[in-house]
């Protein structure tokens, strides 16, 4: 069996690690959020209790409170 053969003029042209260094991963926590959407995303019904709540999660953590519901 043979190893093969790395094209370096290909990876050359498209290897680009300053790119990858770049690249942020996607949490979701970046676009706006509902109350209601985080306390269905967290497994509840969108009662008026658990909506309060994450509205209070929401406003107290920001970004974080979907951060740790939505890895």
């Amino acid at each position: 069996m043979t190893t093969p053969r790395r094209d370096d003029e290909w990876h050359r042209n498209h290897d680009h690690p300053e790119r990858l260094a770049k690249i942020q991963p996607r949490t979701g926590a970046e676009q706006p959020w509902e109350p209601e959407d985080l306390a269905v995303a967290e497994g509840k019904d969108p009662t008026p209790k658990h909506v309060e709540y994450a509205r209070r999660e929401l406003e107290t953590l920001g970004p974080a409170a979907i951060e740790k519901t939505v890895p």
